[in-house]
């Protein structure tokens, strides 16, 4: 317990509102834990931290406000958007005050090519405003629910990423940002100079506005097909990332991956799946891929809707349904590179069990490689045989930045000189990181 939390909580109170503080014991609980339930590794080391005090400012210049008053008092801040990390990143490791910027979800501008919205608006909320004005995000998360600010902070690409790339290439064009110095100000950065917040957890500033950019909108469709074998779509994943115009997302899985997906007439028992949201200028083309192939179309489905559903069952999201199928059995290592496709058998051996789930992606396909989980160590071990195969992977056990450490750490040392800022995560870690491939979207 930190000398000055009592003081805090006054002046957060009077700030903010009786509502928008609180230390109830069951809201610290659910403000100091995340998805890391989806890694054993982690899973193993908790509880990492709990909070003291939660905060929920409901608007950018609040968010600045509540920040400078923690500073004032010696008290840590780690920021939270809606909570659907997965590997603790946004856990107080150093306890203080969690300052949960879900409230403030004001979509102040939509203008030609960009918008301008706080940290706690939706990304479901931000596309769909985006494509009443006839245009689109250039991508969202798989989780769409996520809030912008957890997705610029914590994220790396998602839905969108095979034609537009990571978040560091173009998405954002202006941030809004606090720093751990107490003067409560919104920082204005814009192009390179927004770069090095984004992707940082928070610890060299915490993203209170962005402004982001936006492409004109498409018809896009939900288009699901399988196979009788995982090897013919895989045969085709690299030809759907080729398709013009560049399909949002493209995934495939084994049956076994597949059938634990949430029940579906188009993914039907026993077979592979390939799931995709395509241009309907494509769909002809995509079909008569898969019937060379030896697949067949399961269903073609319009509106936003079940775009977004796809999205749901794409990156992370099917080893979660793994382990709800297997609870307590499968751990997943992200990994990239033709060696999917060409050497799946020899990636599949790496770990007992061995099932990837795969993302079609610019110059290369990525993915999820699931095992059967034994120890850390064993996880560790994979590695290794993984680099042999010019598969490139990155270690998602780990809550540390690991994009461009060296550089976040530079920034850190001023924006925050006191430590405060996301304390614990801005370390070097004593585990491998695979962080030359860190730009792989989760």
């Amino acid at each position: 317990m930190y000398r000055d939390l009592d003081d805090l909580k006054t002046e957060l109170t009077e700030l903010l509102g009786d509502l928008a503080v609180s230390d109830e014991p069951a809201t610290l609980d659910k403000a100091s834990a995340d998805g890391s339930y989806l890694s054993p590794v982690i899973s193993e080391q908790l509880p990492l931290g709990r909070a003291d005090l939660v905060a929920y400012p409901p608007s950018a210049e609040l968010i600045a406000a509540t920040v400078a008053a923690a500073v004032r008092h010696g008290i840590p801040i780690t920021p939270r958007g809606k909570g659907t990390g997965n590997y603790g990143q946004a856990i107080p490791m150093a306890g203080g005050l969690v300052l949960d910027t879900s409230k403030a979800r004001t979509l102040h501008e939509v203008g030609d090519g960009y918008l301008v919205a706080d940290a706690g608006a939706t990304m479901i909320s931000l596309e769909q405003a985006a494509n009443k004005a006839g245009q689109q995000l250039l991508m969202y998360p798989s989780t769409a629910q996520s809030t912008l600010g957890g997705f610029i902070s914590g994220g790396s690409g998602g839905t969108g990423s095979i034609k537009n790339g990571m978040l560091h290439t173009g998405f954002v064009q202006e941030l809004w940002v606090v720093h751990g110095t107490g003067d409560g100000e919104l920082v204005h950065v814009t192009g390179a100079d927004a770069d090095p917040y984004i992707h940082n957890y928070g610890t060299a500033g915490i993203i209170a506005r962005l402004k982001i950019t936006l492409e004109p909108l498409q018809d896009w469709r939900a288009f699901y097909s399988s196979f009788p074998e995982f090897s013919s779509a895989l045969s085709v994943i690299r030809a759907f990332a080729d398709l013009d115009p560049t399909p949002r997302l493209v995934s495939a899985d084994l049956p076994t991956l597949a059938e634990a997906l949430p029940s579906d007439v188009a993914i039907p028992p026993g077979r592979a799946s390939l799931r995709a949201i395509l241009d309907a200028r494509t769909i002809d083309a995509a079909a008569q891929l898969v019937e060379d192939a030896g697949g067949r179309v399961e269903d073609v489905r319009d509106g936003a809707p079940a775009s977004m559903k796809l999205s749901m069952i794409s990156y992370n999201h099917p080893i979660e349904w793994l382990q709800k199928a297997y609870p307590g059995t499968y751990f997943h290592v992200e990994v990239s590179g033709d060696a999917l496709v060409d050497r799946i058998d020899e990636v599949h051996s790496v770990y007992d069990g061995g099932m990837l789930h795969i993302e079609a992606q610019r110059g290369r396909p990525i993915g999820m490689l699931a095992g059967r989980y034994t120890s850390a160590e064993d996880v560790y071990a994979g590695f290794a045989k993984l680099e042999a195969l010019g598969v490139g992977y990155h270690n998602p056990h780990q809550w540390f930045v690991d994009f461009e450490p060296e550089r976040t750490a530079a920034l850190a040392a001023t924006t925050d000189p006191h430590g405060l800022l996301n304390p614990g995560k801005l370390v070097g870690p004593a585990i491998d990181t695979g962080s030359q491939t860190a730009d792989l979207p989760s």
